[in-house]
């Protein structure tokens, strides 16, 4: 029998290449999946070794409870990363330590080099034309390096920056802006540009994927981080380098060991832990993975529709096989093999099927990501961790593959095991089965569908207007501990299923509908093609399954991000009173030149700063939480924004310097107008006595080095050389001199002290652009914080009366032009900027309908081939009473269309309803307006047209082939 199999998958494999085509497409994504997975993952371990390559990390010993944890990839600026182009973070959080802990590390037996090491981020490097560079890469950092910081980078030439003009760049950075040593450029530093000098370039032992890094001087570094953070004399990481293996890494025994003898000499009452650099290395690897972990989902969701769609597609093409094969079966049968034994010949032919489609996709798969990386090297994102696929990688793509079209094979061959002999011999094609039963449990799942999602929206409204979901105590209970996310997916997966289910009751009145037009304007093969399909009901409906799939998840997305965009227009065109904003293009902050440069403007009637407070927490004791919290001008509801009030006087508040809060804010804490909070926040402020000392330090080693220098001259003067005397005098004028004109601000010592302040809750409001912030004015805020703690991140423009506004954003982007990070926008420019960003979000789903196309197409043509081979006759008999080529092919023609249509009107049908529900629920969470994309699936309706007509060629023109006498006589 397996002979057999393999003669009849020989004998037909012809009729199997659409069905490869799409399991190899299915097994492709599986394959690349993972491949890419582990890509990135050896990627994240390769960067982590380089840029995480201290033998030891000292950091706090005590975990904060609700303090954000900051990815290890391009996250904001911190310390004691040991010379990373990332934040050396953990899954959690610790307390800071006192960067003075290195005096004592140092001594450590074992110790080479022990420092904190800062990381700025936001810093924009200006390329050899003048602009701007970016990558789609990592974001800019810039690391405060020397000899001996970073062991894994390398100066390959010049050497590093000693000042705040001077640089030294990757050598990916200097290829990307085009620059080399002894160029000059720009760096716009946080506070505004500088012109520097590169002077040296060094290498990493790893791709930084992308990333820009730039090395500072130390000090530079430091004075930045501490600028940006608001952290002086703290660190989250001190890094270790030992000195045991002559500068080489040190063995993860010899790090332990390292570490216990540096946590022995930590001072007591330190609050610092020693751990070694491979136990922050896996941490670190972990926790970047699991935040790239999204990307495989990703490309498993094509997986999945590919191979979902292409099961109905082998079950059609077995159909076809097996319809074909039966009287042959039926003679098997009746020289004695047994239904078991008939099913084994279907499955063999299954087998051999599934293995060639996923050979072909394991290749299809190692190309995808081959051009994948190819890609992301093209656009500033080289990537080097392997992207060869694994033999586990292969195994599961042929796992796959063979299992899913043995599942797509199953039905057909069970149906030539079970048909009794003399009706397999004697009948062409048995009758199909009555498809109500299948509609009514179609209809069946999609009621429970839709009451799931109205238990969602009722969810998500109670959780809201703080209501019941129901006059049940029972049913608000289980509401409440189940949230909207599973009844939503639950609905989802009942709606998705229910259709597909219910489908086939659908075809005999739904082509009746469709085909009212067909048949009207083709009189003939209009009512030719209607009738045809009505003929095989559950093969139509597996088929415009293909379609029904991608059309129903692009559909959804669609009005959500339709219905995204009409929010923020609606909120831009309802609240935003301001004529203009501005906002930075690195890391959010806007330098202070550059607000004052706006400010000077002519023309600019008033400018709203919308400064955050960094590391405001709320409450005492353990009980504290956390809120992004805001400094804004008095005038912010009166000129820029219109508050949507829940509680109390928005404006009166602000103005008299108590909270507004966001009404999710007010939700968590359980927040009402009147209650006062506790406010605890940072200022950097100056240590006077550190200063002092600093001051006397610095004055003792001036007048030390005068006085030694004077001493030398008057040696040489002694010995008789004049001119030696007279060149150190004149040395020790000099530092007398320099010390004179040494900048009084580099002496300034400053420490971070805590604040507490209380503050009453003035208003709630439910704006969804502040439902999660805290707003304060700038008086209170300078209670809790100050310029060190925080900073701008947002300007709101008002133009003065009369102005002309097209002249006025001309002059403000010329002001803001030296600053390159800023960028102005008038108020259809900043609608335009959010609307891009759901556009790019669209961009996949235009991906899943293409794939979802390709598939349906081939569906289409199976589904027409099955059909022409058990119509040959009819086909033949209407050729030979005079039907022309033409109206052959006009009638495969219109069943094709019919079909793709079908599948896409239910497609738009269920996503548009799904959209809708999503859109319900989330409705606090800033998708206020509904829009449904009419437009959008008008194309999407008119494509599925076309699709069905090119589909249609290769089964019309193999119908006509065929010699009409020949296909009278077929059997």
């Amino acid at each position: 029998m397996i002979r057999i199999g393999l003669r009849d998958a020989r004998a037909h494999l012809g009729r199997f290449v659409m069905s490869i085509i799409a399991i190899a497409l299915g097994v492709s994504f599986v394959v690349g999946s993972f491949c890419f997975r582990e890509m990135m993952n050896n990627q994240v371990d390769q960067m982590m070794a380089s840029n995480s390559d201290a033998d030891v990390y000292v950091r706090g010993s005590k975990e904060q409870k609700g303090a954000s944890t900051m990815g290890a990839m391009g996250s904001s600026s911190d310390s004691g990363s040991g010379g990373s182009s990332s934040d050396s973070s953990e899954s959690k959080t610790y307390n800071r330590i006192d960067i003075s802990l290195t005096d004592d590390i140092a001594k450590v037996e074992g110790v080479k080099r022990a420092e904190a090491v800062y990381q700025v981020s936001g810093l924009v490097l200006v390329d050899k034309s003048g602009n701007a560079v970016s990558t789609m890469g990592g974001a800019t950092s810039a690391l405060g390096l020397k000899d001996g910081t970073w062991r894994s980078a390398t100066l390959v030439k010049g050497r590093w920056a000693k000042t705040k003009h001077e640089i030294a760049l990757h050598t990916f950075a200097a290829e990307t802006a085009g620059l080399k040593v002894g160029d000059t450029t720009k760096l716009v530093y946080p506070d505004g540009a500088v012109d520097v000098k590169v002077v040296g370039l060094f290498s990493t032992t790893s791709s930084q994927a992308g990333a820009i890094i730039i090395g500072l001087a130390p000090e530079v570094a430091k004075d930045y981080f501490q600028q940006q953070s608001g952290q002086v004399g703290t660190a989250r990481y001190l890094t270790v380098y030992g000195s045991a293996n002559g500068g080489q890494p040190l063995t993860e025994a010899q790090q332990q060991e390292l570490a216990d003898r540096i946590n022995k000499a930590l001072p007591a009452g330190s609050k610092a832990v020693a751990i070694t650099g491979q136990h922050v290395r896996d941490s670190n690897a972990e926790t970047t993975k699991k935040a790239l972990g999204f990307v495989q989902p990703l490309i498993l969701i094509f997986a999945v529709i590919a191979l979902f769609v292409g099961s109905f597609i082998i079950a059609n093409t077995f159909s076809m096989i097996v319809r074909e094969s039966m009287r042959g079966y039926a003679l098997l049968r009746s020289i004695g093999a047994s239904p078991a034994q008939v099913f084994v010949t279907v499955v063999v032919q299954a087998i051999v099927l599934g293995l060639m489609g996923s050979l072909i996709g394991i290749g299809l798969g190692w190309i995808m990501v081959k051009g994948i990386v190819a890609l992301m090297a093209h656009m500033g994102t080289p990537m080097t961790g392997s992207s060869n696929p694994s033999v586990t990688d292969m195994l599961v793509g042929l796992v796959v593959g063979v299992l899913v079209t043995l599942i797509g094979a199953s039905l057909p061959a069970r149906r030539a095991a079970m048909a009794p002999p003399i009706q397999a011999m004697n009948e062409t094609v048995n009758p199909e089965k009555p498809v109500w039963p299948r509609g009514v449990a179609g209809t069946a799942m999609i009621v429970f569908g839709a009451a799931s999602w109205m238990l969602c929206w009722r969810i998500a409204a109670a959780n809201n207007d703080g209501g019941s979901v129901s006059p049940w105590s029972w049913l608000n209970d289980a509401a409440s501990s189940m949230g909207t996310g599973w009844p939503l997916g639950v609905g989802a997966g009942l709606v998705v299923i229910g259709v597909i289910v219910l489908a086939p009751a659908l075809v005999g009145p739904t082509s009746v509908v469709l085909g009212w037009i067909p048949a009207h304007v083709f009189p003939v093969t209009g009512r030719l093609a209607t009738r045809n399909l009505a003929r095989g009901k559950r093969r139509t409906a597996n088929t415009a399954a293909a379609l029904f799939v991608g059309v129903a998840i692009v559909s959804c997305l669609g009005v959500v991000a339709s219905s995204a965009k009409a929010s923020v227009a609606g909120i831009v065109d309802s609240g935003l009173k301001s004529d203009f904003s501005a906002m930075s293009a690195s890391d959010g902050r806007i330098p202070d030149d550059a607000i004052e440069a706006i400010r000077k403007t002519d023309g600019v009637g008033s400018v709203s700063q919308s400064r955050m407070l960094m590391g405001v927490t709320y409450g005492s004791g353990d009980g504290q939480t956390q809120a992004m919290t805001f400094a804004e001008q008095p005038s912010l509801f009166t000129k820029v924004f219109a508050p949507v009030t829940h509680a109390g006087d928005a404006d009166k508040a602000l103005r008299n310097g108590e909270l507004v809060v966001g009404i999710a804010v007010a939700k968590d804490n359980g927040w009402k107008v009147g209650d006062t909070v506790r406010v605890n926040g940072r200022q950097v402020v100056v240590d006077k006595e550190a200063t002092a000392k600093a001051q006397a330090e610095y004055q003792a080693q001036v007048e030390a080095k005068v006085s030694g220098l004077q001493a030398e001259a008057q040696q040489l003067l002694a010995s008789g050389d004049a001119a030696g005397a007279q060149a150190k005098a004149a040395e020790a004028q000099q530092s007398a001199e320099d010390a004179r004109n040494v900048d009084p601000s580099t002496l300034v010592k400053t420490k971070t002290t805590v604040t507490h302040v209380k503050v009453r809750i003035g208003a709630i409001i439910e704006n969804s652009v502040y439902r999660s912030m805290v707003l304060m004015n700038d008086e209170t805020a300078g209670k809790v914080a100050n310029e060190y703690t925080m900073f701008t991140i947002m300007l709101f423009v008002n133009a003065a009366r009369g102005e002309d506004l097209g002249a006025l954003k001309a002059r403000l982007i010329k002001a803001v032009k030296p600053y390159y990070v800023v960028n102005v926008q008038d108020r259809e420019e900043f609608k335009s900027t959010m609307s891009t960003m759901v556009d790019q979000i669209l961009l996949v789903l235009y991906a899943l309908l293409a794939l979802s196309i390709v598939i349906a197409v081939f569906g289409i043509v199976n589904t027409l081939a099955l059909s022409v081979s058990e119509r040959t006759k009819e086909i033949g008999l209407l050729r030979a009473i005079g039907t022309s080529r033409a109206q052959v092919r006009g009638m495969l023609g219109i069943e094709a269309a019919i079909i793709a249509v079908f599948g896409t009107v239910m497609g738009m049908v269920t996503g548009v309803a799904a959209g809708v529900v999503i859109r319900a629920v989330y409705e606090a969470n800033g998708l206020s307006s509904l829009s449904v994309p009419w437009g959008q699936l008008g194309v999407f309706l008119a494509l599925s047209i076309v699709v069905g007509l090119v589909a249609s060629v290769s089964p019309a023109s193999r119908a006509l082939r065929q010699p009409v006498l020949d296909a009278v006589a077929a059997e």
